[in-house]
């Protein structure tokens, strides 16, 4: 690993220690500031991340205000990380946690994968700013997300003993809620969807949840994904390897309040991910589902349905249509799920009313119903259930309609809104 610099280490007593296992890492310069100091030293030096190692310093609100001040002066992201100190959360809600006696190398390591997504976000902002006075093509904005990012967050929650009901229920009162009742469930959902965080409750044995950890540590997807682990860590696995696992223990709305932090920032991570890919798409991609936005669909649908006249090939389109009482958390889990499950050589968006449209390119009648068919089984089973019924599963309702020889995306949209059924397997 290599980190950015500088790095501010605030406290009001020094840790030679930890300042030179921050420079070893890269992070130069390290400079130390007392609290009194750090609002200053942020402005003046406008650091790559700053770290608060010691849980006995008490700062005022006043201290802390100034603190957050200077950080949303700042241009880019700036990763904070923080041992627990009286009302510093009240004032610096994203700050990432760290133990009061954390190693050296667990900083270090958290601290690196936070300057990860600071890099990502300047790449953001810098690409926007080189993109916007060059696209004049009437194409809709790539604008980003204002909400919080947790309302975009889901959290896998795994065990099989007493904790899990109480931790499924903490989950999902704040976060989009993913549950599973063993190790091999929980790795398919990770790799049929993407997942902000995982919650690990007890029912699992050492060899067991030492064979997930290593799973998550050696697959670059997963390293970077926040993990509370409520059994102990085995004590075979090295916990550097997983730079946000955090072994907690107390209520389940603890555990949920000790991992907000890092949900959040990952979920921000895949915010900007899907931000870059609009940008690399000048706006024709919708940064909030990472589907093509409605004029882009639009453009390539006049492109394919003119080609498939040209050429003599066949062209489907589906609509996946959902029920209006269906909340936006659930409703945009379903586009971005649309994502993995479109084949390369098709294209779909997510219309105005939350329906999502997909056109099936060189693609029959018969075998568009059956890859149709498929797309609302994955959905139908992998999508977050409603908040107001989370042991329930939706169904979309699917129609169909093939291209006809005088037929203009106008009338081939249109019979796509028609009634016809086409059932999930």
């Amino acid at each position: 690993m290599s980190l950015q610099g500088p790095v501010i280490v605030i406290a009001e007593d020094a840790d030679p220690v930890l300042a030179h296992a921050l420079e070893l890492a890269g992070a130069a310069p390290v400079i130390a500031a007392p609290w009194s100091k750090a609002a200053a030293t942020i402005a003046k030096q406008a650091p790559a991340g700053l770290v608060m190692p010691q849980a006995a310093d008490a700062p005022t609100a006043k201290v802390l205000d100034k603190i957050r001040q200077a950080l949303a002066d700042l241009a880019v992201f700036t990763p904070v990380l923080a041992a627990p100190v009286d009302g510093l959360r009240d004032h610096l809600p994203d700050a990432l946690p760290i133990a009061a006696d954390a190693p050296c190398e667990r900083i270090v390591a958290r601290l690196d994968s936070a300057q990860r997504v600071r890099t990502l976000h300047a790449t953001v902002a810098r690409r926007a700013a080189l993109v916007a006075p060059e696209t004049d093509a009437p194409v809709d904005a790539a604008t980003h997300p204002a909400t919080d990012p947790l309302d975009d967050a889901t959290v896998l929650v795994c065990g099989r003993g007493r904790t899990y009901p109480g931790l499924g229920t903490a989950v999902g009162e704040r976060l989009g809620l993913i549950g599973a009742l063993g190790i091999e469930t929980a790795a398919r959902y990770l790799n049929a969807r993407d997942v902000d965080g995982i919650v690990v409750g007890d029912g699992f044995g050492p060899r067991t949840l030492e064979a997930f950890l290593t799973a998550l540590a050696e697959d670059p997807r997963f390293r970077d994904l926040p993990v509370a682990l409520l059994p102990e860590l085995p004590a075979t696995f090295d916990a550097v390897r997983l730079p946000n696992l955090e072994n907690l223990s107390g209520e389940p709305a603890a555990v949920v309040d000790a991992l907000v932090p890092l949900v959040r920032l990952h979920a921000f991570e895949a915010r900007l991910r899907r931000q870059l890919a609009a940008l690399d798409a000048q706006g024709l991609v919708d940064p909030v589902t990472g589907l093509f936005t409605v004029t882009g669909f639009l453009r390539d649908l006049a492109r394919a349905v003119e080609e498939a006249k040209t050429r003599g090939q066949a062209l489907s389109i589906a609509r996946f249509s959902f029920p209006p009482t269906l909340d936006q958390r659930a409703s945009l889990d379903a586009a971005r799920l649309a994502v993995r499950v479109v084949r390369n050589v098709d294209f779909a968006c997510r219309a105005s009313d939350g329906s999502i449209l997909v056109t099936f390119q060189a693609t029959p009648l018969e075998k568009a119903h059956a890859v149709a068919r498929r797309i609302a089984s994955v959905l139908r089973h992998t999508m977050l259930a409603p908040a107001d019924d989370p042991t329930g599963r939706i169904d979309a309702s699917v129609t169909l309609a093939m291209l006809k020889s005088t037929d203009t995306v106008e009338s081939l949209l249109a019979r796509v809104s028609e009634p016809a059924p086409v059932a999930a397997e």
